[in-house]
């Protein structure tokens, strides 16, 4: 078997779970697209270590925003990780090893260092998919507070995340006073999973590495199998790649899932040339 049908076939039986997901086993499933025989033991352990490390201080605080900040001052002041400004599209962002290791990365993945050793110390963070930006959200009786990992895990106030949204929306924010419900939604951890590799997929996507953007689709699809861009995509990098019948089977696949598409032709006259091509190879 392939590293990259292993690679599939692991990841599948990982979000099998659904919402209840171990985050960062998947996360570090998805780190095998660039590390194929990385084994997640020791990467486990380190969030333990992070999450003990911070134990004293967390319990110590009587009040769920008090446990926040002090499990974001451990984090973000004593241990160092940091949003990676200076090279934002470094795919190495996106994989939790590295993330762990060289102490900085995007949004969502210091999110979910986070989520994950928060969730080690018995606090209720959620990851939250605002617009533009991933943040996060420790939750309790009392009510909720939302932080920034990129920025520090700073505290943000509901005039600044509304000042964020303004922002987001660009001039059709103009007039918006209050922040819609749905912004601060908790997101899931198939939707955590899929944003880290639509991520991953661009930053490939953009260096025209087709081998490593093909995993990375290639996961989304165990998310959502029937995607038609998706399902699209990887017939293109198959055909990238000189897989001719895998690129036929997703390019039929996708005139399927979507008949009507204005593409809907030119996918249609391709793969008739790819079935030549993949007789040809036969």
């Amino acid at each position: 078997m392939s590293a990259a049908r292993r690679l599939r076939d692991d990841f599948a039986a990982l979000v099998a779970a659904g919402e209840r997901t171990d985050l960062g086993r998947a996360a570090l499933a998805i780190a095998r697209i660039a590390y194929p025989t990385l084994e997640p033991a020791p990467h486990l352990a380190e969030l333990d270590a992070l999450a003990e490390g911070a134990r004293e201080r967390v319990v110590a605080a009587r009040v769920p925003e008090g446990a926040a900040v002090a499990l974001a001052g451990y984090l973000f002041g004593e241990c160092g990780f940091r949003g990676n400004q200076q090279d934002y599209y470094d795919p190495r962002n996106s994989f939790l090893n590295d993330v762990l290791e060289r102490r900085t990365g995007l949004p969502i993945t210091l999110a979910l260092v986070f989520m994950e050793a928060g969730a080690r110390l018995g606090l209720s963070v959620t990851g939250v998919g605002f617009p533009g930006h991933f943040l996060v959200r420790v939750e309790s009786d009392a009510g909720s507070v939302v932080l920034d990992p990129f920025f520090g895990g700073r505290l943000l106030d509901v005039g600044e995340l509304l000042a964020r949204y303004r922002a987001f929306l660009g001039p059709r924010g103009d007039g918006v006073t209050s922040l819609p419900s749905d912004v601060l939604a908790a997101t899931d951890a198939p939707a955590i999973l899929a944003r880290m590799l639509r991520n991953l997929l661009h930053v490939y996507l953009d260096r025209r590495d087709h081998a490593h953007a093909l995993e990375a689709v290639d996961l989304l699809l165990v998310l959502t199998p029937d995607a038609p861009e998706d399902v699209r995509l990887r017939g293109l990098l198959y055909e990238r790649l000189e897989c001719f019948a895998a690129a036929l089977a997703d390019l039929r696949r996708y005139l399927e899932l979507a008949p009507g598409a204005p593409d809907a032709p030119a996918i249609d006259a391709r793969a008739a040339r790819l079935a030549h091509a993949a007789a040809a190879v036969h």
